[in-house]
């Protein structure tokens, strides 16, 4: 089953993106289950590499990279990371700079679609 979570929230002004990359992690521990993560807007923030947040506080990167060990895929929209200065080099490795013809493809290969 393939799994796509479309995320729009702010990184850490929410806890859209937090509760998504949580739902994302557990899913991709099932077997047969492959799960992709599109993150759009603010959520693009997630991705970025190296994060400094107040101890106790969750660590979006590190939750990208634990999916990404499991197989999972993260594509970041380009045209949101060129709104907000970023370039594909401060993501986490394996996270992509994406297109919305690679969400359309995606959406069209999903079995579920979660937004978050």
């Amino acid at each position: 089953m393939n799994v796509l979570f479309i995320v729009n929230g702010p990184a850490y002004g929410s806890e859209l993106p937090f509760n998504a990359l949580r739902l994302a992690g557990t899913l991709a521990k099932r077997d047969g289950v492959h799960v992709r993560v599109f993150l759009m807007g603010d959520a693009v923030v997630s991705a970025i590499d190296g994060q400094q947040v107040p101890d106790g506080y969750y660590h979006l990167d590190r939750m990208i990279r634990s999916l990404l060990r499991r197989d999972g895929e993260i594509g970041c929209c380009g045209t949101c990371l060129d709104a907000r200065g970023l370039e594909e080099k401060q993501l986490v490795e394996g996270a992509l700079r994406s297109s919305m013809e690679q969400l359309a493809d995606w959406t069209l290969d999903a079995d579920r679609i979660v937004t978050f």
